[in-house]
């Protein structure tokens, strides 16, 4: 049937049909006041979700460009950055920052494993001459659903004085990132998250530290030059031609996103987090990453005797659900569950009985309705 399909992954997520409505009006001049409006609106719903009184600027760009803006604002060729690399999306940063001619020292873990706060700890106290000038650790790791320990990480950054640059891009949204509370200097997202959006937007929020930093980084930059759009952001304007349509839809975006409140937002993603953990361990599908650090965005599965990507495929193609699979050397070893932005009840209990539908029909050792009804279970908890 055309017009069903339903996306359980990390990215696109659902989009609500208030928020396409939006997006279908007419555009407006960008240099008019009616826009400027909605980027002072925007602009206080944005400093709302990410918990602070500093910048939040908004740039056309995926999360990968917010990510490489914040970097490149902030540092010199030969920086020494720590990276936490603990999947794809740590190691996407790694290799950014060698691209510029930083100097990167990657503190690893194993993919399904969180990053270990202490190593962080370690180094930095380590570093008596203050040579280390950033660290960069991704929140939460889409590429295996794991929640890193951002909160302790950042404790030992502050007491060390170097910057903490944060991806956030699937973790904002989903569960809280207090940037002032925790110390946070550069914080990155993009639209196609837990904002309930198309791809199309990238988000830097900015601390005053970080902007210390930036009169002295020596990177080249002009599109990503973020005092361009701090300068242009103060008169609630924009430095280049922004997608305006797209600044609609925002709009009623983080509308919505208020009107549900942070605490209920995070509540609904947590719950919706253990609910499939739930389900996908009464089918008895293992899980790859522990209970302690799994992610509220999204549940990475390591099934065995069965493949990973034909479930995946009959998913798709009987219940027109789309799942993701495992990246890089876990391609074909994991499937992940996408539990984030404008996702409910309903949807966690579709996906998990399509996927045990599609586990019956593979033959696979598994208790007929067991999976809802743990779903069902934590949901109701």
């Amino acid at each position: 049937m055309d017009d069903k399909l339903m996306l359980m992954i990390p990215g696109p997520t659902p989009v609500p049909e208030q928020v396409l409505l939006a997006m279908a009006k007419h555009p407006i001049g960008h240099r008019s006041g009616d826009f400027s409006k909605i980027i002072a609106e925007v602009t206080e719903g944005l400093q709302w979700l990410h918990q602070t009184q500093n910048d939040v600027l908004i740039l056309a760009a995926s999360g990968t460009g917010a990510m490489e803006a914040g970097i490149i604002n902030f540092l010199s060729p030969g920086d020494r950055v720590l990276v936490g690399s603990n999947g794809k999306f740590g190691e996407r940063w790694a290799l950014l920052c060698e691209a510029f001619g930083l100097s990167v020292e990657r503190v690893t873990a194993e993919w399904g494993k969180p990053l270990d706060p202490a190593q962080f700890q370690t180094l930095l106290a380590a570093d008596t001459a203050k040579q280390i000038k950033a660290v960069i650790v991704t929140h939460s790791e889409t590429s295996t659903g794991v929640l890193n320990d951002l909160k302790t990480i950042s404790q030992s950054v502050k007491s060390h004085g170097a910057l903490m640059l944060v991806d956030a891009v699937t973790s904002l949204g989903a569960t809280s990132v207090p940037m002032d509370d925790w110390g946070l200097d550069m914080i990155a997202s993009g639209s196609q998250k837990g904002f309930m959006l198309p791809p199309g937007l990238g988000f830097v929020a900015v601390s005053p530290k970080a902007w210390e930093a930036y009169s002295q980084a020596k990177l080249p930059r002009f599109y990503l030059d973020l005092g361009k759009y701090r300068k242009e952001a103060a008169k609630n304007s924009h430095p280049f031609t922004p997608p305006v349509n797209m600044f609609f839809g925002l709009q009623v975006a983080l509308k919505m996103m208020q009107a549900e409140g942070l605490e209920n937002i995070f509540a609904r993603h947590h719950r919706h987090m253990t609910a499939t953990r739930a389900a996908m361990k009464a089918l008895n599908l293992p899980l790859f990453t522990s209970d302690q650090a799994s992610s509220p965005a999204i549940t990475a599965v390591a099934p065995v005797n069965v493949e990973a990507e034909q479930i995946r495929a009959i998913v798709r193609k009987k219940f027109d659900i789309v799942m993701a699979g495992g990246q890089d050397h876990l391609s074909g070893k994991i499937f992940r569950v996408g539990h984030l932005g404008f996702v409910s009840d309903r949807d966690i209990l579709t996906a998990v009985g399509a996927l045990e539908a599609v586990l019956q029909e593979l033959n696979y050792e598994v208790t007929a309705g067991a999976g809802v009804v743990a779903a069902a279970q934590a949901l109701s908890a």
